[in-house]
């Protein structure tokens, strides 16, 4: 398990996290979402042992992390931009993560070599953006580690290898509960895999849930009234965002859906619809809920 309390880190009097709480559960794929300069990559960094906080706590498996090198035995991080050694060979890269990882799976790696098939003696900084970053997940799966940290992860890679690679990782989450944490600004994919997220907003979370839970207190209604919407129903429900089109009312509304139907039927509308949301649409208004610039884009 991940646990951070209280965590804080500045740049140059620069505050990008402030005064962080979260427990991340073992198996989980937690998704960490937010605008840019929120403080993602900070906090990836953080967890990962890479950088230190000035205050509050990060541990993992009740263990500090930084400079804690057995824990980071167990812990791979991978970058918006992988890194390789210059002029290294995929084997060789390959070598220096056997040695490095206690853990290292060399069956897996030669097996995962007839999927992926690179030519293993090739220099990797030859390869295409989307090719270093399949070799990264490569090397980083068959280190098999508990703990995988993901920056824009599939950034480059195309359809056919990013469905792979996601259920490579689905599958490390099924079978040896092995627990990731991915900060995407690709939504759809990480509504496909996570099932916690958390959203991130000038270094403070705007809000934190199980996926499930998220979706059940956001909703999409289309309503109308035949002499228009009484002022009294916005009065009684929580209305994030809503648009005009003709006669018809679009709103985002936060709360309990059963809540949300008895207020609206209240007002006996001449129609209602509840309509599905994506994790995307939630974002967009979540975040213009705390000042960020939404357009009218409801669809």
């Amino acid at each position: 398990m991940i646990r951070i309390t209280e965590l804080s880190k500045s740049f140059d009097d620069e505050k990008v996290l402030d005064n962080i709480s979260l427990q991340i559960k073992k198996g989980s794929i937690y998704g960490l979402l937010g605008s840019n300069g929120a403080g993602k990559t900070t906090l990836l960094k953080t967890i990962a042992g890479i950088i230190k906080q000035n205050h509050g706590e990060v541990l993992v498996n009740e263990e500090r992390i930084f400079e804690n090198t057995e824990m980071k035995n167990r812990l791979i991080f991978i970058p918006d931009n992988p890194y390789f050694f210059s002029h290294y060979t995929v084997l060789q890269m390959a070598n220096f993560y056997q040695d490095i990882y206690s853990t290292w799976n060399q069956d897996r790696f030669v097996k995962l070599q007839s999927m992926i098939k690179f030519d293993v003696n090739k220099k990797i900084h030859r390869f295409s953006k989307g090719m270093q970053r399949q070799v990264a997940f490569w090397l980083a799966l068959c280190a098999m580690p508990d703990i995988l940290i993901l920056d824009e992860p599939f950034d480059g890679l195309d359809p056919v290898i990013r469905q792979k690679v996601k259920n490579l990782v689905i599958q490390d989450v099924a079978e040896r509960e092995m627990t990731v944490i991915i900060s995407s600004h690709n939504l759809r994919e990480v509504e496909d895999l996570c099932d916690y997220i958390g959203i991130l907003h000038n270094g403070i979370f705007v809000l934190e849930k199980e996926l499930d839970d998220l979706k059940s207190d956001i909703h999409k209604v289309q309503i109308a009234f035949k002499d228009g919407a009484p002022t009294s129903l916005f009065d009684q429900l929580d209305i994030l965002h809503k648009e005009k089109r003709g006669s018809v009312l679009l709103c985002i509304v936060r709360g309990k859906e059963e809540q949300v139907i008895q207020v609206i039927k209240q007002h006996k509308p001449i129609l209602y619809d509840l309509l599905p949301l994506t994790l995307e649409e939630i974002f967009i208004y979540e975040m213009g809920g705390v000042g960020y610039a939404v357009e009218n884009i409801l669809v």
